[in-house]
């Protein structure tokens, strides 16, 4: 039976979800990956075109099957779409790592009821519906099956984000003890400062400071962990919270 792994949110080459992609790849897993370009073209960071063609050479290279998914996931009907189309072209899904986010800085007083719902339609909403479908459709190994998601601990000025990221790790938690009887683990990642190029010079050094290692995180960093969470050595990690951030305070 072939391994196929989802993953959400690849919309850049220098992005966190492109490069658990590209791990996974490179481990053995075949790669559906879902994107969303109308977030990234009203991003300060712009649309990346070549994003997805560079990762199916990539995974090409690596001698796996890929699938480029584009769906809008503030839609409550995209995660059985995305599901249903993977299930047609790959077949059942083994891992899903949850990447995609909606992200825009605002705070208590200014943040709009729209930016709020936004965000929490597609951090946390869009987050429970996958791995829902995901747990209805798995019918891999007991044992083998892995979600993993993505957060932040940013609240600040960051309100809507924040607050949904808060949201999205109680519901994978609680997913490590419903979907138990699966074999399915969940697990959070905590990344901290990771560089994938929405930082100025001032914020990097600011951020460098904060960690005893010296330096931002990778987005390397981070799939080497999403890597090992889904390999077999990883699978007696489950419930967990990580933080994955070079110490950083």
């Amino acid at each position: 039976m072939s391994k196929v792994a989802l993953v959400t949110g690849v919309g850049r080459r220098i992005g966190i979800a492109a490069a658990i992609a590209e791990r996974l790849g490179n481990d053995g897993w075949d790669i559906a990956f879902n994107y969303w370009q109308p977030y990234d073209e009203r991003m300060p960071w712009g649309r990346d075109a070549e994003s997805r063609a560079e990762l199916v050479r990539r995974l090409d290279r690596a001698g796996v099957r890929s699938l480029a998914v584009e769906a809008d996931l503030e839609d409550a009907g995209a995660a059985e779409a995305i599901f249903e189309r993977v299930g047609a072209e790959l077949g059942a899904v083994g891992a899903l790592v949850l990447s995609h986010a909606e992200s825009v800085d605002s705070g208590l007083l200014d943040t709009t009821v729209e930016s709020f719902d936004r965000h929490f339609a597609v951090n946390t909403r869009a987050s429970w519906l996958l791995i829902r479908e995901f747990g209805r459709r798995f019918t891999g190994e007991h044992g083998s099956g892995r979600v993993i998601a993505l957060t932040s601990d940013h609240t600040v000025g960051n309100l809507p984000y924040g607050a949904s990221k808060g949201a999205l790790d109680r519901i994978t938690l609680a997913a490590a003890h419903e979907l138990a009887q699966l074999g399915i683990t969940a697990n959070v990642i905590n990344p901290g400062p990771v560089d994938t190029g929405w930082m100025g010079p001032e914020l990097i050094d600011t951020m460098v400071g904060l960690t005893p290692l010296g330096r931002l995180g990778t987005p390397a960093d981070v799939a080497n962990l999403a890597g090992f969470l889904c390999s077999p050595e990883g699978g007696w990690i489950n419930g967990q919270l990580l933080y994955s951030n070079g110490g950083a305070k």
